[in-house]
């Protein structure tokens, strides 16, 4: 149990991370297209 429990908490954390770089990843993006999109008519 004590290895199921290890390799649990090992998989979240990487999934924590995938997760983070696709949020990043998408932050990056919305500045991106507000950069794109800006000037008078941009928000």
């Amino acid at each position: 149990m004590d290895e199921t429990a290890r390799r649990r908490v090992r998989h979240a954390a990487r999934t924590k991370r995938e997760a983070d770089r696709r949020n990043a990843a998408a932050a990056l993006q919305r500045a991106l297209d507000r950069r794109d999109n800006g000037g008078a008519t941009g928000h």
